[in-house]
């Protein structure tokens, strides 16, 4: 059955076949360029909780891309909330500032606990790996990763829950 539709095929001259559009906003060979850079550089730049938590105190900014909403009921303290999908040149200018400024990522998959608002993401997705990049290609090198596992339980992580938000803001109301 295919081979009567693949012999009509053939008599279309090849200039009837049109050709994809060209979208010049969307450029994969350069992503893939730009991955092929920036992986040796990721592997240098994953750094352990301790490691995280010093950068952080010497002024990194924590930086955490995941969504509004779960940035909002649970995120590392400290941390600065600019969700991946609202990435542009002008919104990482004005959450980030400097662009030599240390900048230190985390994900879901940084996290043992698996349950909102943290639940586990495909590894071959975690929103570190695009963050990551996509901090590179804007022009953003001064970027670390957390590479530990750790629970959002742990006091070292020094983790604030919407709960505990809720009580900070509430201590200081009369």
């Amino acid at each position: 059955m295919a081979r009567p539709f693949l012999c009509l095929l053939a008599l279309i001259p090849a200039a009837a076949v049109a050709a994809p559009a060209v979208n010049g906003h969307v450029d994969y060979p350069a992503f893939q360029r730009l991955t092929s850079h920036v992986s040796p550089i990721r592997a240098k730049r994953l750094i352990s909780l301790d490691q995280f938590k010093h950068k952080a105190r010497q002024g990194a900014l924590i930086l955490d891309a995941r969504s509004a909403d779960a940035f909002a009921r649970g995120h590392i303290r400290g941390a600065v909330n600019l969700p991946f999908t609202d990435f542009t040149a002008d919104t990482l200018a004005a959450a980030i500032g400097d662009a030599k400024r240390p900048i230190l990522i985390y994900c879901n998959n940084n996290f043992s606990n698996n349950r909102p608002p943290v639940a586990l993401k495909a590894a071959p997705v975690a929103l570190n790996i695009q963050t990551f990049i996509n901090l590179t290609g804007y022009g953003y090198h001064n970027v670390y990763e957390l590479a530990d596992l750790v629970d959002f339980n742990d006091p070292k992580v020094e983790w604030i829950s919407s709960d505990q938000a809720a009580v900070t803001s509430s201590a200081g109301q009369p």
